[in-house]
Order: C-alpha cells, then structure tokens, then sequence
C-alpha cells in the first residue's frame, strides 16, 4: 500500500493549522460571509504556494538522501510553520461565519487538513519538524546484516518472500524489526508534541484529529470501521483457516500450532499484510495455465518505463487522458546508483498543477506491475482535480485516493492479460477462477485487519491509553486480535516493532488503506455495471470501456469539494460504503475454502 502525499508534504499540512485553538472570534466586529469568502481564496492561494515549496524540498529529499537535503527539508519544514502562523491566527476569525458552501468547506477542510498539528510555539515547532525528518531518515536508511551481506529492505523482503527455511525466515525478519528500537524514543516525543497542537486546536488528541476527517463525529467512524470489519471478516477468517493449515503441512504442529495465531515471519511478507507469497505452495489447481506474469515481464524484456507504459494504457483506454511529458522526464522509476532513496513507492504532484510523476524502484515483477497500476491511480486523481482550489485537491476521503488504481487492478484479469501479451493461454474453468481468486485473495483479503489495526494502534498511543512501556504489547495484543498473527519469539518493551512498519515513522494515516479495501470492490461493481458487463464480478473487466471511463473521470473531478457520499454517489449510485460487492466477488473463493475447512478448527 501506498501513500499518496510525500512526507514532508504532510509535514506542511501540519503547519497549516499551528495556532488553531477553539472557536473564537478577533477584534474589529464579526466578520461577514464576504469577508470570509475572500479570506478562504486568499488562504488557499498563500497554502499552495507553500506547498509546492514543501513537496518540492521532500522531493529531493526522497530521492537523494544526504545530511544536506535531510537538512533542508526539516529547514523548510520549520520556514512554513512560521511562515503559516499568522494566516491561521486570520483564519480563527471566521469559524463562525454563515458562509456560502463552499467557503465553510474550505474553511472546514483546512481546521482538517493534516495528521500532524504542530504547537503553537517555535522551539516545538522546530523539534517536531526535526524529529519527523529525523523519523523517516531512520526508517530509509536501515540495513540489515546478515550472512556478510549488507541488505536494504527491498532486498530482506524479497528473500522473506521465496524462503521457506523457518530459521532463514525469522533471522530476516528480526534483522529488518531491529532497525526500529532507535525510533522510539524520537516517537513517543513525536506523539507528544503532536498532540500538544492537536489540543491547541480544539482536540482531544490526534487520534481524535484523524477520526473527524471522515464527514461524521468520530465516534461514528470507529462504528462504521467496526461495521464494514464485521461485513467482511468471515471470509478473513476462512482464508487465515486455509492458509495456517498449509503452514502446518510446511513446518509442523511444533512450529505453527494448528489453532493458534500464525508466526508472523511464515506469511511471505515483512509485516504479514499480504500472502501472496505462499500462492505456489497454495495453488489449489496447479495443472491449470499460471496467473504470475513475472516470467513473461522477464522474457518480454520489460524494463520500467515499459510496465509504466502499460499501465498508462489502461487508463487511457477508458478515454481518460494521457500522462503529461513531465511525468516521464521526472519521475524516479528505478533505484538510482550511488545514492540513497526512499524506494517506498508513492505519487506525486509536485505543483498541484499536474506536475505529477511516481517515486518507485521498480522491478520486472507481477507485484510491481500491480504497484504501477495503483501509483498512476493517484496520478489520475492528481490530474482529474488540479484545476480546484488547493484544499479540494485530494480524495472524497483519504481511501478514495488509496482504491482508484487498485479498482482498475480488478480488471486486470487474466483476459486482459493474455490480450496485452502477458499471458499464452487463459483458462475460465471452476479450477482457473478459484487459482485465481485464491491468488487475489492471499493479498487484498489478507491485508484486511492489517488496514485497521495500525491506526487502532495509533489511536491508543495518542489517547494515552497505551503508554510508551507497553507500547509493543499494544502492538502484538491487536495483532493477535484482528489479523491472528504473533511473533515466534518473545517481544518485550526493548523492540519497537510498528516501526518497522514505514507508515509508522512517516505518519501516515492507515485507515484509509482499509476503506479502499472495501471501496475498490464496489467502485468495480459499479464501474462494470456502467460498462454493460453482464456476468460474474471476477470477470469483468473494464478495459476500453468509455462509459465506466466517465463515470470514473467524474468522481475524480469532485476531488474533495463535497461530502464523500456524494462522490460515492456519484460513482456507484450509494451513499454508504459497502463491503457486499467484495463477498460478491469472491464468492467462488468462499465456497472453496469452506469446503477445504469443514474438517479443522478455524479461529484462533
């Protein structure tokens, strides 16, 4: 998964609202709707102008990590903080003013535009810049030693993925997890600097802060989070069911207890948020055609810009326009020699006039092809909106932006690969759809009470309901509790394992990875009802269709100018999110594993 905003990017929106406390009026009399409808354009003006400069420094930033750029970016940081106070000191005037709709929507988006509300005064300021700089700098430059070798994180996760060596497994992922304990200290003064300007603004904490950005109170949130969860979890659960008796067979009752939760460091992946790594072992038909097109990548010579193209293909035809030239001669598509980057993927505008491009080390792999689809997602929306005021620019929520290319990765069946090349043969066989799904499965239905426990994690951190000493307690208790994992051996309070997790020390918010779960699935429902598809929803695809490609340009264009149900409206005729047309489409899958399962005890 993907964030769609650099990190120091997210810094800035943090500066934006330095110094707004509770509703209050200023001096001079109260000021009229006109007053405040000049002030928001006004405001979002001075806002895009000091964000570009920021993308601009965590761009290079990102892609040429130095003491000098580190430097700069935490510098340019702290330059917009003080640059942003005496606009949002302004901006406390008008709270309460009756103002056109799109004014208190700009009004409101800006009190909500960011997870990190800085303090008030500059000593904070400055140290919350430098430790979220600091932060991410931890995390981009962590190695692993291991046999002699020197491992980045690309190169520790790759290995994870093919091992099957239980003792290989773990000491891969002990090494990369033992890159975080250095961060904690730096993050529990993180938190508490950051809710020191969440309060400042009227909040309880930052969790509080993240909760209220979802167009409802935030008590509400954690309901409708609770209630899709409870939509979707029991098809979680029959593939966790199916996948820990695979393990069993692999590595034995003595080191996978057939009820228990599953070792983490078994799953293929450094966090155990996608399985799809144990799909060769797994595959329930293996006579039938292979779905895995890394191969062909390989033998095909794709190279980056090649996968890159292909993707773009995809949007285009569905009649959406092509990526500008710019995006070609800036974009970072692979891991440049003799510097260190910031290999996690992510998209950019770094205008927020269409100057997009994507930050990835790309690889000729079905994994990375996936990646592609979902960063040029972002860059459509990017596109699709930048002609908006500043604070419109981004997604109806923030799993608007997560889902869209990941939606299009749904049509990415194996039809459409075989049509572009990718495939030889293609099979619609009852065997072919449950390899299929199974493989889908492994990585979207298994990454499901990731995408929910890391904020859970984040909002008990912030709340102060988990303290800096049980913070890794914390950590492992929800795992266990949503994703039914656990760590093979002991870990105590000297780890700091969320932060091992890149999301962690860049803070980025993760809910909105789990909503685009659930999203990507009915936005494909609807996007292959408006295409004329008749049929089961595995096998839609929408590639060439025009009308699904305008149904989809039109919710991109909204970007966040209204309420997000009316931009689900828009797409799918609904107004609530629905986890319906996910079980819809695996439905296959399901029936599958239930049958494989009637036999073991599934929980754990």
């Amino acid at each position: 998964m993907h964030t769609s905003r650099p990190l120091a990017l997210v810094t800035l929106l943090a500066l934006t609202l330095t110094s707004c406390g509770p509703k209050s009026g200023g001096g001079g009399g109260k000021p009229t709707a006109e007053e405040a409808a000049a002030f928001a354009l006004r405001a979002d003006a001075r806002l895009k102008e000091l964000w570009v400069e920021q993308s601009q420094a965590a761009w290079a930033f990102a892609t040429n990590i130095t003491p000098e750029t580190e430097a700069a970016a935490s510098a340019a940081d702290e330059k917009a903080m003080a640059g942003l106070t005496e606009l949002v000191k302004e901006a406390k005037r008008y709270q309460d003013v009756e103002a056109d709709e799109t004014t208190e929507r700009l009004l409101k988006l800006l009190m909500l535009a960011t997870p990190l509300p800085a303090p008030d005064d500059d000593a904070s300021r400055k140290e919350l810049a430098e430790t979220s700089t600091k932060l991410n700098s931890l995390y981009a430059t962590g190695k692993v030693q291991y046999k002699g070798e020197t491992l980045t994180l690309d190169d520790v996760s790759e290995r994870l993925s093919t091992s099957r060596d239980y003792d290989e497994q773990l000491a891969l992922w002990e090494g990369w997890h033992a890159v975080a304990p250095p961060m904690k200290p730096l993050y529990t003064r993180f938190a508490e600097l950051g809710n020191q300007g969440a309060k400042e603004m009227g909040f309880g904490d930052m969790g509080a802060l993240w909760r209220s950005g979802y167009d409802m109170p935030p008590d509400e949130f954690v309901t409708e989070m609770d209630r899709l969860w409870g939509q979707v979890s029991p098809l979680y659960e029959q593939l966790h069911c199916a996948v820990r008796a695979e393990l069993v067979e692999q590595y034995g009752p003595e080191k996978v207890n057939p009820t228990g939760p599953i070792p983490a460091h078994l799953l293929g992946n450094m966090w155990a948020q996608s399985w799809a790594g144990l799909y060769p072992e797994m595959i329930p038909y293996p006579d039938q055609p292979s779905l895995d097109v890394t191969a062909s990548l390989v033998d095909q010579g794709y190279d980056a810009v090649r996968m890159v193209k292909l993707a773009e293909g995809f949007f285009t035809s569905l009649g959406l326009k092509p990526l500008p030239d710019t995006f070609w001669e800036r974009s970072m598509l692979t891991r440049p020699e003799g510097r260190e980057v910031v290999c996690h993927a992510s998209a950019w505008d770094l205008s927020f006039e269409g100057d997009v491009r994507i930050k990835m080390c790309t690889r000729p792999t079905m994994d990375d092809l996936i990646t592609v689809h979902h960063e040029l997602g972002h860059d459509y929306y990017y596109l699709y909106y930048y002609d908006k005021p500043v604070l419109f620019q981004q997604g109806a929520h923030d799993g608007f932006h997560e889902a869209i290319g990941d939606t299009l990765v749904l049509s990415v069946t194996p039809s459409y690969l075989k049509q572009v090349g990718l495939l030889s043969e293609v099979s619609d066989s009852p065997e072919a759809v449950i390899n299929d799904q199974l493989l889908t499965a492994l990585d979207r239905v298994a990454f499901l009470p990731f995408g929910l426990l890391m904020d859970r994690w984040r909002w008990g951190v912030f709340s102060g309901e988990t303290s800096p000493d049980e913070y890794n307690a914390a950590w492992w208790a929800l795992r266990d509790q949503y994703q039914g994992v656990a760590p093979a051996s002991p870990r105590g309070e000297e780890h700091f394992d969320p932060g091992a997790k890149y999301h962690i020390p860049a803070h980025t918010p993760y809910s909105r990875y789990f909503l685009s779960m659930i999203l990507q699935f009915q936005f494909h429902k609807a996007l292959c009802d408006a295409s004329g598809y008749e049929g089961p929803l595995h096998q839609c695809s929408i590639y060439g269709s025009d009308e699904a490609g305008t149904r989809l340009a039109t919710m991109l264009a909204m970007g966040s100018s209204k309420p997000w149900p009316d931009a689900l409206e828009a797409m799918t005729g609904s107004r609530q999110m629905d986890g319906g047309p996910m079980l819809e489409y695996f439905t296959p899958l399901m029936g599958y594993l239930k049958e494989q399962n009637k036999d073991r005890q599934c929980g754990w």
